[in-house]
């Protein structure tokens, strides 16, 4: 499928150039469409990892690798060097990159693989845009229905953002970000609302082309309002809670 490809199946990466090494593991257990063996204490073979299940792993994988900028945009990837890199075949990483592509993160090269998609400044500023005219409202209306003893089983949440942006981790801040706001957002009891936030918020969080390098102290300043915002949600202080999801939107990493 891809182009220049070897006689093993192999393509080159972007032009010739050698894949830049990720970070980024598939679990061991997703090694292989299929694992066997004995679980121990057990009798019997363990049950095969199903190949839905290895392609699931895979993605998460490469959606913390978009975000970590381990995939760089611009970049041509071919779905069996990924594969090589995973330890799984070419099939679930292929799969997980078609997901990548109906998102918007890839887009398919054909005879060659899949491109990391080259996004803007504007794009994002569109992408806060849209998020704000969506989430304000809904938290506007929970601020007003939500009890604060709701508000504060999410501190939890908030801190475990806090927790991630000390340590300068994009991608595992990225994943405890979106946590906090989907639990936000799903106290208001609508799982489309949830659904389509989601993919904006995680459309948000993809690299920029040639963006500048996201500071340590950026991630702090993005958590702290987490908390801000469960504090304005519990005294129900409309108005903050209006100008700290617009101003977390814009300021969004």
């Amino acid at each position: 499928m891809e182009q220049g490809s070897t006689r093993d199946g192999a393509a080159p990466h972007a032009a010739g150039r050698p894949e830049p090494h990720a970070t980024v593991r598939v679990p061991e257990q997703a090694r292989g469409e299929h694992t066997h063996g004995e679980t121990p204490g057990r009798t019997g073979p363990a049950r095969p990892v199903q190949r839905h299940s290895v392609r699931g792993q895979v993605l998460d994988a490469l959606r913390t690798a978009l975000v970590g900028g381990d995939l760089i945009p611009g970049e041509v990837y071919s779905a069996p060097a990924l594969g090589a890199r995973f330890g799984v075949s070419a099939t679930p990483v292929r799969e997980a990159m078609q997901q990548l592509a109906t998102e918007g993160a890839v887009e398919v090269v054909p005879n060659r693989g899949f491109r990391v998609t080259e996004r803007t400044s504007r794009e994002l500023a569109e992408l806060a845009e849209v998020r704000a005219l969506i989430e304000v409202p809904v938290m506007l209306r929970l601020a007003r229905t939500v009890p604060a003893g709701r508000w504060s089983e999410l501190r939890p949440l908030a801190e475990a953002t806090c927790a991630a942006a000390a340590h300068g981790d994009r991608a595992h801040y990225a994943e405890a970000d979106r946590a906090f706001h989907r639990a936000v957002l799903s106290l208001a009891g609508n799982e489309q609302l949830v659904t389509v936030a989601e993919d904006l918020h995680r459309r948000s969080q993809w690299p920029l082309v040639a963006g500048p390098a996201v500071r340590r102290a950026d991630l702090v300043a993005d958590a702290a309002e987490h908390s801000a915002l469960l504090d304005a949600l519990i005294a129900q202080d409309l108005p903050v809670v209006q100008s700290l999801v617009r101003e977390h939107f814009t300021s969004a990493k």
